[in-house]
């Protein structure tokens, strides 16, 4: 199935939420380099004491998603940059990994959510327009996670 696909797939399984589809990731590649990738929405269920991710059907307002990109590369080289827009229908809680990077104004300027500013006060999740990972991957392909609340 092509990436574009998911895509399609992504936002069927969305159903209502306007700012979607999910996973529109973009990869840094060079000439010699192409990578494809592949993305799954999920939503988290259960109770305090066991969760389980399902297959994301419908969403409502508060519930957590994960998405998992998928990637595969081709061709020498080992170093590429993912970058996901975050739909606005859903704010930002964390990736499987500690070295991404957030933009809070659209993929202009980066950083750690804990350094960057919006006037006055620190970022938070809610403002979280993009999140982006610097991969440096020998193996053919592998996979990132991160999670986000419907608003």
């Amino acid at each position: 199935m092509t990436f574009r696909s998911n895509l399609v797939r992504a936002a069927c399984m969305i159903g209502g939420l306007t700012a979607l589809p999910f996973g529109t990731v973009l990869a840094a590649q060079t000439p010699s380099m192409a990578v494809s990738l592949e993305s799954a929405v999920y939503v988290e269920k259960g109770g305090s004491t066991a969760r389980t991710l399902q297959p994301a059907s419908r969403l409502s307002p508060g519930d957590r998603v994960v998405t998992i990109l998928t990637w595969h590369k081709s061709g020498p080289g080992n170093r590429f940059t993912l970058t996901n827009p975050l739909p606005r229908s859903v704010y930002y809680q964390g990736s499987a990994r500690e070295d991404e990077e957030v933009s809070i104004d659209g993929g202009h300027t980066w950083g750690q959510l804990g350094s960057l500013r919006v006037a006055d006060r620190l970022a938070t999740p809610e403002d979280v327009t993009h999140v982006r990972w610097r991969i440096s991957a020998v193996a053919p392909s592998g996979q990132i996670a991160y999670s986000a609340i419907v608003r």
